[in-house]
């Protein structure tokens, strides 16, 4: 049983944003703070990725650890009421993700994810992105 009404959750969950959430825009500060350079949500690319880095044929996805349901996450929970919704629900949020990232390396793009959960501890999270990013800049061979 919900403790809220009807439309009470409703109005809740319509608040639920899906672009623009605090750690997606907590990751961009960071990178832009650190001289990189980015577009938001290119349509043109499987998945509208969160981040994309062209110059890096890069792409970073910042998920909800429970939409996007992050294995052996504590966040991860799964609703009482509507159990078999919910299910079904997060199982096609987690076969979109699948396809979306299977997608996006078919077409030679290094694909990120950063969990909501990891950013409750920022400086960790977002110094391994950046090693990561600085070892993919390795990779990259100058323009003649």
């Amino acid at each position: 049983m919900d403790v809220v009404d009807r439309a009470t959750r409703s109005r809740m969950m319509g608040n639920i944003r899906g672009k623009d959430t605090r750690p997606e825009v907590m990751v961009r500060r960071f990178l832009h703070a650190h001289g990189y350079r980015f577009r938001l949500h290119r349509a043109d690319l499987p998945g509208k990725p969160d981040i994309v880095m062209a110059g890096l044929k890069t792409c970073i996805f910042v998920h909800g650890c429970f939409w996007h349901r992050h294995p052996g996450c504590r966040y991860a929970t799964t609703p009482k009421t509507r159990a078999a919704f919910w299910q079904e629900k997060f199982s096609g949020n987690v076969e979109r993700d699948r396809r979306t990232r299977q997608a996006l390396e078919e077409l030679g793009w290094t694909v990120i994810t950063v969990w909501e959960c990891e950013l409750r501890k920022p400086d960790a999270a977002l110094n391994s992105l950046l090693e990561r990013l600085h070892s993919l800049k390795v990779h990259i061979r100058p323009r003649p």
